[in-house]
């Protein structure tokens, strides 16, 4: 060792007891233990006992100052991660970074010794719980109302009614003044040199009327470019051929059927304002909605029927449906297409058969008798009508599709909330009998109707804790179709049920304790308690079961598992017929309640207010609104064939003396009133 010190040769050896290398390795440091004394050297990271002397100190090359350098380096290189990338920081970081904490010693190995579990494979990542935060739900859903409904219902307004009314007010007028001068003309009061004045006023009053129904005019110019057709492109053609009919009239001095035109123009402006008003009314419905919710269609949900379910709703269900053309709107373009061919067909039959001018005034007058007046309101009217009466109980119907779908046969699914609102059902008194103690018939009351569920079991709950009274858990629960449930609390047999399921299970009442709505408790086949409830009626929920079970495709079926809604009790709280409504066994109600509603199920309705009423006027006003829809069309389209067959036997027969003004106004007045009448069908949902 001397003669390595004196000429400056030094082994790894030597050079390990003199520093104690903290950084060496545990082999190395292992083999330098058996060839060193114990005293002279620390082995993993311990400090060396002896001390280097000065010629040492000079003549070693120092591995802390390298090792000083080499950590410089590293410091260097990770303030140069830390500016790089996410990504590509983490991986570099996990294979550079160098961590400065002397590592613990390692305990020797044993066979001996097993893990206590075993290692996964990979890293574990525990998943994040499910917040629930209702704000976030309604801040994302008063977003999608800004950028949607809210958006569109200013639109509109800007639009405003004002303009529209005011045309309809002056065409109004022209058609009650078109209107007299035709029957001052029929009745004769009109002389023979004023004939031309009155023409040229008709005439002058048709050009109004096209002026101020400009805007219906250009919808229809619209509609024939993008190959399609409506009732605005019908009154295109009967412009144009009174005009020219117009012209033709003043060489032959005879009054055009400027009123009937003019009348036309008032009610398809007419339907243009309703259309307008109703969709402003859908949006502002929507813009003021905190909540949202469904109305979905299920198919076989109860005894192979649909069923009419709720569910949370989107507004992208109401906004992608709202102004899709229906299946009536798409019925009427194609009858106005076929009675314009018919019409021309008419007028070319009267201008071969007899002259020219006959065949333009059949095809006007044609054209006129072929739609009736009231037919342009015959969809808009009755859809104006319900809506501002949905507007009112906060729901919208999800267009035409929506419509067709509550229309059919299904059954409407009622629960404990629906009829019985929060807060409606109070309990009114207590009387207790027997020997019992009174804490434990509520007690056993109160696990027997917590087991059964429904709208009085908050009141038992109540009731129970305020007497700080035990909590017992109800076994064998069974139900009767008299009105009650039986089950077994901490080993005894409790009933629960009306007075009349009291007095058919046996149980003795005692005089002057027989209450219609009231609980009564058993136990043990002996009167314990009698609980007094009081049912408050809510007008609209009444209005609503009533409108349910006016309609005979349309089932209510009751979802509840409170055994004290019975068919009497329905009847006599909510003046009903029991008859209507489906009452299911209690397995069956409870798979009814439980029903999964798939996401993607097509929302047909939305309701923005809680309670049965929303809902329940939205299926029975589609309903409603479908049939006057469907039968105004039918009448409509029946009174214009009937027109048209009129018009060709007159031209056929060559009686241009019974194709007056006044005799095609007549018959558009006398198809208006059943057209206006079905219009009214919704105002009765």
């Amino acid at each position: 060792m001397d003669d390595k010190r004196n000429t400056g040769e030094f082994s790894l050896e030597d050079i390990l007891k003199e520093f104690g290398d903290t950084e060496a390795q545990p082999e190395v440091a292992a083999e330098v233990g058996d060839q060193t004394p114990e005293e002279d050297v620390t082995i993993w990271g311990q400090e060396a006992k002896a001390q280097p002397t000065a010629q040492e100190k000079q003549d070693t090359v120092r591995l802390d100052q390298i090792t000083k350098a080499v950590r410089k380096q590293e410091s260097a290189l990770e303030q140069t991660v830390a500016f790089t990338p996410v990504g590509e920081a983490a991986q570099i970081q996990e294979s550079q970074t160098v961590v400065e904490e002397e590592p613990a010693p390692a305990e020797p190995y044993s066979n001996e010794w097993e893990p206590e579990y075993e290692q996964p494979m990979g890293e574990y990542i525990p998943p994040e719980p499910i917040v629930h935060r209702p704000r976030s739900r309604l801040q994302e859903l008063k977003k999608k109302l800004v950028a949607g409904p809210e958006k569109r219902y200013y639109e509109l307004t800007e639009l405003g009614l004002g303009k529209l009314q005011l045309a309809i007010f002056v065409n109004l007028v022209i058609a009650l003044f078109s209107a007299a001068a035709t029957w001052l003309y029929s009745m004769g009061w009109v002389p023979e040199d004023r004939m031309r004045l009155l023409i040229f006023g008709q005439f002058l009053t048709l050009l109004l009327s096209g002026l101020f129904g400009s805007y219906l005019l250009m919808e229809g110019f619209g509609d024939i470019l993008r190959l399609r057709f409506s009732l605005n492109s019908l009154l295109i053609f009967s412009l144009c051929a009174c005009l020219i009919d117009g012209m033709l009239c003043l060489k032959s001095l005879r009054v055009p059927c400027c009123a009937v035109f003019s009348l036309h123009m008032t009610m398809a402006l007419w339907s243009n304002y309703q259309k307008r008003n109703t969709e402003m009314g859908q949006m502002d419905t929507m813009r003021k909605a905190v909540r949202l919710d469904s109305v979905v269609c299920v198919p076989e949900y109860y005894e192979g029927q649909a069923g009419f379910l709720r569910s949370e709703g989107q507004v992208e269900d109401f906004m992608e449906n709202y102004n899709a053309p229906s299946g009536v709107e798409k019925t009427m373009s194609v009858y106005a297409l076929v009675a314009l061919i018919v019409s021309f067909g008419i007028g070319i039959t009267a201008g071969v058969m007899h002259s020219p001018e006959l065949g333009v005034q059949a095809f006007a007058a044609a054209l006129l008798v072929a739609v009736p007046a009231s037919a342009y309101v015959t969809i808009s009217r009755p859809t104006a009508v319900l809506e501002r009466r949905l507007h009112r109980l906060g729901t919208v119907l999800c267009g035409w599709q929506g419509v067709k779908a509550l229309s059919q046969k299904g059954v409407f699914p009622l629960n404990d909330t629906d009829l019985f609102p929060a807060g409606s059902a109070k309990m009114n008194g207590v009387k207790f009998y027997g020997a019992r103690d009174p804490d434990m018939v509520v007690a056993y009351g109160a696990a027997l109707i917590s087991a059964c569920g429904g709208s009085m079991e908050p009141l038992f709950t109540a009731l129970l804790e305020s007497r700080n009274g035990y909590h017992f858990t109800a076994r064998e629960l069974r139900s009767y179709p008299s009105g009650g449930v039986g089950g077994e609390v901490n080993g005894e047999s409790v009933l629960a049920g009306t007075l009349r399921f009291m007095q058919d299970m046996g149980v003795e009442i005692p005089a002057g304790t027989k209450v219609n709505q009231a609980v009564y408790v058993a136990i043990d086949g002996q009167l314990c308690g009698v609980f007094a409830i009081t049912y408050h009626k809510v007008k609209a929920t009444i209005a609503a079961l009533a409108t349910l079970c006016a309609y005979r495709k349309l089932t209510p079926v009751l979802t509840t598992s409170d055994f004290m809604l019975t068919e009497g009790f329905i009847h006599s709280r909510f003046g009903v017929n029991p008859k209507k409504i489906a009452f299911p066994e209690r397995t069956v109600r409870s798979e009814l309640a439980a029903y999964y509603i798939e996401e993607e199920t097509p929302a047909l309705a939305l309701t923005t207010q809680e309670g049965l009423a929303a809902s329940a006027f939205a299926v029975t006003g589609a309903r409603a609104l479908r049939k006057a829809c469907c039968l105004g069309v039918t009448v409509h389209m029946l009174g214009g064939i009937i027109g048209l067959v009129m018009m060709l036997l007159l031209a056929i027969l060559n009686a241009s003396y019974l194709l007056t003004p006044a005799n095609v106004l007549l018959y558009q007045l006398i198809w208006m009133v059943p057209g206006l009448l079905i219009t009214e069908w919704t105002r009765s949902v």
